[in-house]
């Protein structure tokens, strides 16, 4: 997973960043952005797309991460924010913040998706990136454990939505508590099904 990283470095592009989000299609939540910059001659093993690792895989490779990484940030975008300037742009924005954040300036971003994000840095985006890079699938990971943790502490604020087991997604039984109750304070209610199931 490192030979894009490689192939940059020998063409003088070091260190590289991987970005990338989790909390897209969640109804609820916010979206979360990070950024890596991985030490090639210190290579964290058995990274890949968060979403096609266990729950316990992701949180083993976290401290991993944490501890081999030469840089690690994060940034997040608040349901007000997803709603005010709609999720794709948070979540480009949130991309943009975390890079910002590495405390070092890349000489290379690896964006994961299809679009680049506003850094005035050079920049790729790799689709499928999250399972074609490593410093992409390591972002991947820490933003997808910081964004499930932060969820889990909203299931002990709003305990009747089960944010501790869907994230936020539109599960079944999610939708079922939202037409029960309604949206609370962190749902996206300008997210479709949101509005119609609370009576919006």
């Amino acid at each position: 997973m490192y030979s894009i990283e490689r192939e940059l470095a020998l063409q003088g592009a070091s260190p590289v960043a991987g970005v990338d989000e989790a909390g897209r299609g969640p109804l609820a939540g916010p979206v979360v952005a990070a950024a890596v910059v991985l030490d090639p001659e210190n290579p964290v093993m058995g990274l890949n797309d968060s979403k096609k690792l266990t729950p316990r895989q992701r949180e083993a490779l976290l401290p991993e991460i944490l501890a081999k990484a030469r840089a690690v940030a994060l940034a997040a975008a608040g349901p007000r924010e997803i709603e005010r300037i709609n999720i794709l742009q948070a979540s480009l924005r949130a991309m943009a913040a975390a890079v910002e954040g590495l405390g070092l300036a890349p000489a290379h971003v690896l964006v994961d998706g299809n679009r680049g994000i506003p850094i005035k840095l050079p920049q790729t985006p790799i689709v499928k990136g999250d399972s074609r890079c490593a410093c992409i699938a390591a972002a991947s990971v820490v933003a997808k454990v910081y964004r499930d943790r932060v969820m889990a502490r909203m299931e002990e604020r709003y305990p009747v939505y089960g944010f501790g087991r869907h994230k936020g997604y539109p599960t079944r039984d999610h939708l079922a508590a939202l037409k029960r109750y309604g949206p609370c304070r962190i749902h996206r209610r300008t997210f479709r099904g949101v509005p119609a199931l609370a009576g919006a």
